[in-house]
Protein backbone atom coordinates (compact mmCIF):
# COMPACT_ATOMS: atom_id res chain seq x y z
CA UNK A 1 0.00 0.00 0.00
CA UNK A 2 1.11 3.54 -0.73
CA UNK A 3 -0.28 6.34 1.40
CA UNK A 4 0.17 10.05 0.66
CA UNK A 5 -0.47 12.43 3.56
CA UNK A 6 -0.69 16.23 3.56
CA UNK A 7 1.47 16.49 0.43
CA UNK A 8 2.39 19.95 -0.86
CA UNK A 9 4.56 20.80 -3.85
CA UNK A 10 5.58 24.28 -4.96
CA UNK A 11 7.85 25.53 -7.72
CA UNK A 12 9.29 28.84 -6.52
CA UNK A 13 6.16 30.84 -5.61
CA UNK A 14 3.67 28.63 -7.51
CA UNK A 15 1.85 26.01 -5.45
CA UNK A 16 0.98 23.00 -7.63
CA UNK A 17 -0.19 20.46 -5.04
CA UNK A 18 -2.12 21.41 -1.92
CA UNK A 19 -2.69 19.08 1.03
CA UNK A 20 -3.04 15.88 -1.01
CA UNK A 21 -4.26 12.89 0.96
CA UNK A 22 -4.76 9.62 -0.90
CA UNK A 23 -4.41 5.87 -0.36
CA UNK A 24 -3.37 3.47 -3.13
CA UNK A 25 -4.22 -0.13 -2.24
CA UNK A 26 -2.49 -3.47 -2.87
CA UNK A 27 -3.92 -5.72 -5.57
CA UNK A 28 -6.06 -2.98 -7.09
CA UNK A 29 -5.78 -0.71 -10.10
CA UNK A 30 -5.46 2.76 -8.58
CA UNK A 31 -6.08 5.60 -11.03
CA UNK A 32 -5.08 9.26 -10.81
CA UNK A 33 -7.31 11.33 -13.08
CA UNK A 34 -7.70 15.03 -13.83
CA UNK A 35 -7.52 17.50 -16.67
CA UNK A 36 -4.24 18.79 -18.10
CA UNK A 37 -2.52 21.07 -15.61
CA UNK A 38 -4.45 19.68 -12.63
CA UNK A 39 -1.30 18.37 -10.93
CA UNK A 40 -1.73 14.63 -11.48
CA UNK A 41 1.62 14.23 -13.26
CA UNK A 42 3.40 16.22 -10.54
CA UNK A 43 1.76 13.96 -7.95
CA UNK A 44 2.99 10.84 -9.74
CA UNK A 45 6.53 12.27 -9.99
CA UNK A 46 6.53 12.99 -6.26
CA UNK A 47 5.35 9.47 -5.44
CA UNK A 48 8.11 7.80 -7.50
CA UNK A 49 10.78 10.20 -6.27
CA UNK A 50 11.44 12.17 -9.46
CA UNK A 51 10.41 15.26 -7.49
CA UNK A 52 10.77 16.03 -3.78
CA UNK A 53 7.66 17.30 -1.98
CA UNK A 54 7.75 20.72 -0.34
CA UNK A 55 6.17 19.03 2.67
CA UNK A 56 4.18 15.93 3.56
CA UNK A 57 4.85 12.20 3.55
CA UNK A 58 4.69 9.29 1.10
CA UNK A 59 4.52 5.92 2.84
CA UNK A 60 5.40 2.71 1.02
CA UNK A 61 3.87 0.33 3.53
CA UNK A 62 5.85 1.28 6.68
CA UNK A 63 8.57 3.34 4.91
CA UNK A 64 8.33 7.12 4.45
CA UNK A 65 9.99 7.65 1.07
CA UNK A 66 10.60 11.35 1.79
CA UNK A 67 12.81 10.69 4.82
CA UNK A 68 14.75 7.68 3.48
CA UNK A 69 18.47 7.95 2.88
CA UNK A 70 19.81 7.94 -0.68
CA UNK A 71 20.84 4.29 -0.35
CA UNK A 72 17.44 3.31 1.04
CA UNK A 73 15.66 5.10 -1.82
CA UNK A 74 17.77 3.21 -4.37
CA UNK A 75 16.80 -0.10 -2.74
CA UNK A 76 13.11 0.88 -2.70
CA UNK A 77 13.21 1.87 -6.38
CA UNK A 78 14.23 -1.71 -7.18
CA UNK A 79 10.76 -2.69 -5.97
CA UNK A 80 9.15 -0.39 -8.56
CA UNK A 81 8.18 -1.04 -12.15
CA UNK A 82 7.55 1.80 -14.62
CA UNK A 83 5.53 1.97 -17.84
CA UNK A 84 6.17 5.23 -19.65
CA UNK A 85 3.80 7.09 -21.96
CA UNK A 86 5.98 6.49 -25.03
CA UNK A 87 6.93 2.90 -24.08
CA UNK A 88 10.58 4.17 -24.00
CA UNK A 89 12.11 1.08 -25.58
CA UNK A 90 15.68 0.98 -26.84
CA UNK A 91 15.43 1.01 -30.64
CA UNK A 92 18.81 -0.71 -31.10
CA UNK A 93 17.86 -3.64 -28.86
CA UNK A 94 15.63 -6.59 -29.66
CA UNK A 95 12.38 -7.08 -27.78
CA UNK A 96 14.05 -9.73 -25.62
CA UNK A 97 17.04 -7.52 -24.82
CA UNK A 98 14.69 -4.66 -23.86
CA UNK A 99 12.89 -6.90 -21.38
CA UNK A 100 16.16 -8.32 -20.06
CA UNK A 101 17.65 -4.85 -19.53
CA UNK A 102 16.54 -4.46 -15.87
CA UNK A 103 17.69 -8.00 -15.12
CA UNK A 104 21.10 -7.31 -16.61
CA UNK A 105 21.33 -4.18 -14.45
CA UNK A 106 20.16 -5.55 -11.12
CA UNK A 107 20.17 -9.36 -11.17
CA UNK A 108 23.13 -11.65 -10.56
CA UNK A 109 21.31 -14.72 -11.90
CA UNK A 110 22.95 -16.73 -14.71
CA UNK A 111 22.22 -15.53 -18.25
CA UNK A 112 19.95 -18.47 -19.08
CA UNK A 113 17.85 -17.82 -15.96
CA UNK A 114 17.52 -14.15 -16.88
CA UNK A 115 16.60 -15.05 -20.45
CA UNK A 116 13.94 -17.52 -19.26
CA UNK A 117 12.48 -14.92 -16.90
CA UNK A 118 12.24 -12.38 -19.74
CA UNK A 119 10.62 -14.92 -22.07
CA UNK A 120 8.10 -15.82 -19.35
CA UNK A 121 7.16 -12.13 -19.03
CA UNK A 122 6.75 -11.82 -22.79
CA UNK A 123 4.45 -14.84 -22.69
CA UNK A 124 2.35 -13.14 -20.00
CA UNK A 125 1.68 -10.26 -22.40
CA UNK A 126 1.06 -12.62 -25.33
CA UNK A 127 4.23 -11.81 -27.27
CA UNK A 128 5.60 -15.31 -27.76
CA UNK A 129 7.71 -15.39 -30.91
CA UNK A 130 8.41 -11.64 -30.99
CA UNK A 131 11.59 -11.73 -28.91
CA UNK A 132 13.99 -11.30 -31.85
CA UNK A 133 12.16 -8.37 -33.42
CA UNK A 134 13.19 -4.75 -32.94
CA UNK A 135 10.79 -2.06 -31.62
CA UNK A 136 10.56 -0.49 -35.09
CA UNK A 137 9.26 -3.78 -36.49
CA UNK A 138 6.24 -4.07 -34.18
CA UNK A 139 3.06 -2.03 -33.66
CA UNK A 140 2.52 0.62 -30.99
CA UNK A 141 0.29 -1.72 -29.01
CA UNK A 142 2.94 -4.44 -29.08
CA UNK A 143 5.54 -1.91 -27.94
CA UNK A 144 3.37 -1.09 -24.92
CA UNK A 145 3.12 -4.80 -24.14
CA UNK A 146 6.90 -5.07 -24.30
CA UNK A 147 7.05 -2.14 -21.87
CA UNK A 148 4.71 -3.99 -19.50
CA UNK A 149 6.85 -7.12 -19.70
CA UNK A 150 9.97 -5.07 -18.93
CA UNK A 151 8.22 -3.34 -16.02
CA UNK A 152 7.30 -6.63 -14.32
CA UNK A 153 10.47 -8.61 -15.05
CA UNK A 154 11.95 -7.78 -11.62
CA UNK A 155 8.68 -8.79 -9.92
CA UNK A 156 7.92 -5.34 -8.50
CA UNK A 157 5.71 -4.65 -5.50
CA UNK A 158 4.70 -1.30 -6.99
CA UNK A 159 3.82 -0.58 -10.63
CA UNK A 160 3.50 2.94 -12.08
CA UNK A 161 1.92 3.61 -15.47
CA UNK A 162 2.01 7.07 -17.07
CA UNK A 163 -0.76 7.37 -19.69
CA UNK A 164 -0.23 3.75 -20.86
CA UNK A 165 -2.93 4.06 -23.55
CA UNK A 166 -1.60 7.24 -25.12
CA UNK A 167 -1.61 7.00 -28.92
CA UNK A 168 -3.45 3.68 -29.01
CA UNK A 169 -6.78 2.87 -30.66
CA UNK A 170 -9.72 1.98 -28.34
CA UNK A 171 -9.50 -1.79 -28.97
CA UNK A 172 -5.77 -1.93 -28.21
CA UNK A 173 -6.29 0.29 -25.16
CA UNK A 174 -8.69 -2.27 -23.73
CA UNK A 175 -6.06 -5.00 -24.24
CA UNK A 176 -3.48 -2.92 -22.34
CA UNK A 177 -5.98 -2.14 -19.55
CA UNK A 178 -6.83 -5.82 -19.15
CA UNK A 179 -3.16 -6.82 -19.04
CA UNK A 180 -2.38 -4.21 -16.37
CA UNK A 181 -5.42 -5.23 -14.30
CA UNK A 182 -4.69 -8.94 -14.65
CA UNK A 183 -1.05 -8.59 -13.58
CA UNK A 184 -2.07 -6.34 -10.68
CA UNK A 185 -4.55 -8.90 -9.33
CA UNK A 186 -2.42 -12.00 -9.96
CA UNK A 187 0.73 -10.57 -8.36
CA UNK A 188 -1.01 -8.43 -5.71
CA UNK A 189 0.86 -5.33 -6.91
CA UNK A 190 0.10 -1.76 -5.85
CA UNK A 191 -0.55 -0.29 -9.31
CA UNK A 192 -0.98 3.44 -9.92
CA UNK A 193 -2.09 4.60 -13.37
CA UNK A 194 -2.01 8.25 -14.43
CA UNK A 195 -4.68 8.58 -17.13
CA UNK A 196 -7.30 10.73 -18.82
CA UNK A 197 -8.83 7.77 -20.70
CA UNK A 198 -12.45 7.47 -19.60
CA UNK A 199 -12.65 3.90 -20.91
CA UNK A 200 -9.90 3.01 -18.43
CA UNK A 201 -11.74 4.85 -15.66
CA UNK A 202 -14.97 2.94 -16.25
CA UNK A 203 -13.29 -0.36 -17.10
CA UNK A 204 -10.52 -0.92 -14.52
CA UNK A 205 -10.83 1.97 -12.03
CA UNK A 206 -11.03 0.12 -8.72
CA UNK A 207 -9.71 3.05 -6.69
CA UNK A 208 -9.79 6.47 -8.36
CA UNK A 209 -8.30 9.74 -7.11
CA UNK A 210 -9.54 12.84 -8.90
CA UNK A 211 -7.15 15.81 -8.84
CA UNK A 212 -8.42 19.30 -9.64
CA UNK A 213 -6.37 22.49 -9.35
CA UNK A 214 -3.79 20.76 -7.17
CA UNK A 215 -6.25 19.24 -4.69
CA UNK A 216 -7.61 15.72 -4.28
CA UNK A 217 -11.30 16.43 -4.81
CA UNK A 218 -12.71 12.90 -4.77
CA UNK A 219 -11.75 9.25 -4.23
CA UNK A 220 -13.88 6.22 -5.05
CA UNK A 221 -14.33 3.41 -7.60
CA UNK A 222 -15.73 3.17 -11.11
CA UNK A 223 -19.18 2.21 -9.82
CA UNK A 224 -19.42 5.05 -7.32
CA UNK A 225 -18.30 7.59 -9.89
CA UNK A 226 -21.66 7.44 -11.70
CA UNK A 227 -23.42 8.62 -8.54
CA UNK A 228 -20.78 11.12 -7.38
CA UNK A 229 -22.14 14.53 -6.41
CA UNK A 230 -18.87 16.45 -6.80
CA UNK A 231 -19.58 19.12 -9.43
CA UNK A 232 -15.95 19.41 -10.56
CA UNK A 233 -15.74 15.65 -11.04
CA UNK A 234 -19.01 15.60 -13.00
CA UNK A 235 -17.80 18.37 -15.29
CA UNK A 236 -14.59 16.45 -15.96
CA UNK A 237 -15.97 12.94 -16.37
CA UNK A 238 -19.10 13.80 -18.33
CA UNK A 239 -17.63 16.47 -20.59
CA UNK A 240 -18.44 14.55 -23.78
CA UNK A 241 -22.02 14.22 -25.06
CA UNK A 242 -21.82 10.42 -25.10
CA UNK A 243 -20.75 10.15 -21.46
CA UNK A 244 -23.24 12.78 -20.38
CA UNK A 245 -26.02 10.82 -22.09
CA UNK A 246 -24.80 7.64 -20.35
CA UNK A 247 -24.96 9.50 -17.03
CA UNK A 248 -28.50 10.72 -17.75
CA UNK A 249 -29.59 7.17 -18.68
CA UNK A 250 -28.01 5.81 -15.49
CA UNK A 251 -29.85 8.41 -13.39
CA UNK A 252 -33.15 7.62 -15.11
CA UNK A 253 -32.78 3.88 -14.53
CA UNK A 254 -31.86 4.50 -10.91
CA UNK A 255 -34.94 6.71 -10.48
CA UNK A 256 -37.23 4.08 -12.06
CA UNK A 257 -35.70 1.39 -9.86
CA UNK A 258 -36.33 3.42 -6.72
CA UNK A 259 -40.01 3.80 -7.60
CA UNK A 260 -40.61 0.07 -7.86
Amino acid sequence: MIKVEHLYKSFEDREVLRDINATFRDGEVNLIIGQSGSGKTVLMKNIVGLLTPTSGSIHYDDRDFVTLSKKEKILLRREMGMIFQSAALFDSMTVLDNVMFPLNMFSYDPYEDRRKRALDCLARVNLQGAENKFPGEISGGMQKRVAIARAIVLQPKYLFCDEPNSGLDPKTSIVIDELIAGITHEDNITTIVNTHDMNSVMGIGENITFICEGKAEWQGNNHEIMDATNKKLEDFIFASDILRQAKELHDQQKHVGSEK
